[in-house]
């Protein structure tokens, strides 16, 4: 592991660090609360009428639920979307926009919740979203999934914790493939989670540079390096920008860099058939 000091950004000031990783702050309140209703509606109008199988209990351990969305006639590919909110907000109920999209190109999603910190460690959070894969591979196919295409992406700290399903050495524990995890996108990642440590959402997170350091996909072995693509929006943060530029040079694949998007809207492309973004994704799974 690499120097414990030496990490992208810390050379800045904390007031640096929050300006260039606080994006609900570059947003403003207004734009962030239009963001945060677009999310909700559009996932309540992706999911109705559609057929699923919501509150599925994945974890007995920790209790979460998973919502299944958009299966069809026999096993279909899956996309799971892992959440944002910096480890502790948001939720599955307005993480779903994209379902609609996906199911009819044939694709269902899976979308799961996880303990919120700090009411969790994130040592505990990536444990559950690993067990939501493992649940994915299991018993998907009781569900009209494929467990042998499986896709995983995020946005934000769901990007972290797509990236930390990605690296090598927890599938095995878990009885799972190398490569259980076929492909991934994850949006506006963390992957080097140091500079996590000096700003505010390190009031609920609680990392030292240590654990930061364990919990940082861009430190930890690869083992199987499924195909990727990492996106971030134009108008991002600058450590979120920085964080992919670093990361997907170490790791390959394709970094996309969205024009016109921030770090909330980025995402939201998932739900435009049309889009770059969807675009990729679907060239992933039909991988």
């Amino acid at each position: 592991m690499s120097d414990l000091g030496d990490w992208p950004g810390s050379e800045l000031s904390d007031e640096e660090l929050d300006t260039a990783y606080n994006v609900r702050r570059k947003a403003g309140e207004e734009l962030f609360a239009r963001h945060m209703a677009r999310y909700r509606e559009m996932s309540e109008r992706a999911v109705e009428g559609l057929p699923g199988h919501p509150g599925i209990v994945y974890d007995e351990a920790g209790g979460e639920r998973l919502d299944v969305w958009g299966v069809g006639d026999g096993p279909r590919p899956v996309f799971v979307f892992l959440h944002g909110g910096y480890w502790m907000a948001l939720s599955r109920d307005v993480s779903s926009f994209m379902a609609r999209a996906l199911h009819e190109r044939g694709v269902a999603t899976v979308v799961p919740d996880y303990t919120l910190a700090p009411k969790a460690s994130l040592e505990e959070i990536v444990r559950q979203v690993r067990a939501a894969v493992a649940w994915v591979y299991r018993r998907g196919r009781e569900f009209g999934l494929d467990p042998e295409r499986i896709v995983v992406g995020g946005s934000s700290a769901g990007g972290h914790l797509a990236g930390m399903t990605m690296v090598g050495g927890w599938q095995e524990p878990l009885g799972l493939p190398e490569d259980v995890v076929k492909a991934a996108m994850p949006f506006s990642g963390l992957f080097d989670i140091r500079p996590v440590t000096r700003i505010y959402v390190n009031e609920y997170v609680r990392l030292d540079l240590e654990r930061a350091a364990a919990l940082s996909p861009a430190l930890l072995p690869a083992g199987y390096r499924c195909p990727a693509v990492f996106v971030a929006g134009e108008s991002d943060g600058d450590g979120f920008l920085a964080q992919s530029r670093m990361f997907q040079p170490r790791w390959g694949g394709e970094l996309m860099i969205v024009p016109g998007r921030d770090h909330f809207a980025v995402v939201l492309d998932l739900a435009d058939p049309g889009s770059r973004v969807s675009a990729a994704l679907m060239d992933l799974i039909s991988r």
